[in-house]
């Protein structure tokens, strides 16, 4: 039995309010658990609206490959919530090794937490995040990759006194109800991350964004490394092209193209290595942000699914494409993304999309107009909040895409391969819809490892 879903289905049901930005809940808590926070690792911070876990992604990598020993945080998970932590495991051949925290190690953090917070109020984010700092505290590590869950200023990952390096990935419309209707009202929040005397990476940013970041850095005397102006990461002639404007950063670097696909990966394999550079402590040498770009993986971003039981149910030729990129500012570098794709290998594009009803359809939908053929809406199993498709498919229509419903992802699949050639179909709209897909993998591996077992 998974224990730690268990508990984490009783405290949703104790703690409904699942979003309630403040910190005074969890520093109760941390304050009862003996301050977990003050006895961590080194402490990348990572806030922003996309590119987060992709920018971990590439650092957890490049710092494996360097011999290094990482604890990662990152949010939402896919298919388990044990995604959410990843606990260093030693140095094995001068290689770093991690891995998910187990069932049992996961249950009792959660169990002591629960049992600590005394039926207290408090938020399910907030509670796992301080399990999640209790077992940091307990393994040793070289460093702690810390992501937000939402906004940073009053985050329950902003109870960390002093990092050594903060990092704002890019900043677009998204959680408007919680974190404000304008770019500034956002990258306020964002920017509440920065500390005092701390380097902060900046990666790319609307100007409105930036104009904040700058001005809250300089409120807290915290030092900027941005995008375009002490750092850049470009494409050039299949390779990335790593600069900076500082020799103490190492001035060029010539790198492999990344391993995650799309032009935006570039921009978050720069912000991690800008991060690693300003860091010298960690000591990364070249070979290692090498092997980290060749190495990084991050599911859901861009990703090929060629396995059943969703193989099955289309013909030779078929793509099969998962994104989770639910915002704006993800459907523009998805688009981007998709448009590279098509070039290298024209294809007619059916998307298949579910989104939750917070979310901006519009704004994600209107991105793709005149590039999908044709666009299904289905539901996302399991998700109360989850938009119907006849709503879904209205929006798209008054964005100028061809648009129909589905009742779920296989009958979705089946419709976008009637025509006569094998199409591009790509499945986003939802990190929730993502993980239905992994999780469906999932199963249909257990199932045929199985019936192997059973002949």
């Amino acid at each position: 039995m998974d224990y730690s879903h268990v508990i984490i289905e009783r405290l949703l049901r104790l703690h409904p309010k699942e979003i309630d930005l403040s910190l005074g809940r969890i520093e109760r808590l941390l304050a009862r658990l003996g301050h977990p926070e003050r006895n961590l690792p080194p402490i990348v911070h990572v806030a922003g609206t996309n590119g987060k876990g992709s920018t971990i992604a590439f650092m957890r990598a490049m710092l494996e490959a360097g011999g290094k020993r990482v604890h990662t945080y990152t949010s939402p998970h896919l298919v388990s919530y044990h995604e959410r932590f990843r606990l260093a495991a030693g140095v094995e051949n001068g290689r770093g090794v991690s891995a998910f925290v187990d069932e049992d190690t996961l249950a009792q953090a959660l169990a002591e937490c629960e049992d600590v917070n005394d039926g207290a109020p408090i938020t399910v984010f907030e509670i796992t995040t301080a399990a999640g700092l209790l077992l940091f505290s307990r393994h040793p590590a070289d460093v702690l990759l810390l992501e937000v869950g939402l906004g940073g200023r009053f985050d329950a990952t902003n109870v960390i006194d002093t990092p050594i390096a903060t990092v704002i990935t890019p900043i677009s419309m998204d959680h408007v109800q919680f974190l404000g209707d304008t770019i500034a009202k956002i990258a306020f929040e964002k920017a509440g991350i920065l500390k005092p005397g701390v380097p902060a990476i900046i990666a790319e940013q609307p100007d409105e964004a930036m104009a904040v970041i700058e001005t809250v850095a300089a409120k807290k005397r915290a030092p900027l490394l941005i995008s375009g102006q002490d750092w850049q990461a470009r494409a050039e002639n299949g390779r990335l092209v790593f600069q900076t404007a500082s020799e103490d950063m190492g001035g060029l670097f010539d790198l492999p193209q990344p391993r995650l696909m799309g032009h935006h990966q570039f921009e978050n394999a720069g912000a991690a290595i800008a991060t690693l550079k300003a860091c010298p402590g960690l000591d990364v040498p070249d070979h290692a942000i090498a092997e980290g770009l060749r190495t990084a993986d991050w599911p859901a971003r861009l990703q090929l699914i060629d396995e059943a039981p969703f193989s099955d149910w289309v013909p030779d030729g078929t793509e099969i494409w998962l994104d989770g990129s639910h915002n704006p500012g993800g459907a523009a570098v998805l688009a981007a993304a998709l448009a590279d794709l098509e070039d290298r290998a024209p294809k007619p594009l059916h998307m298949i999309c579910g989104m939750l009803s917070s979310k901006d359809v519009a704004g994600y939908l209107s991105t793709f107009a005149g590039q999908a053929a044709q666009l299904t809406a289905v539901p996302i199993p399991g998700e109360q909040n989850t938009l119907p498709p006849a709503d879904i498919a209205q929006v798209a229509r008054s964005c100028g895409l061809a648009a129909q419903t589905a009742t779920d992802l296989q009958d979705a699949i089946q419709q976008s391969v009637v025509g006569p050639e094998p199409p591009r179909i790509l499945i986003c709209g939802s990190l929730y819809l993502a993980g239905h897909v992994l999780r469906t993998i999932t199963d249909a591996r257990a199932t045929g490892a199985q019936q192997k077992r059973a002949v």
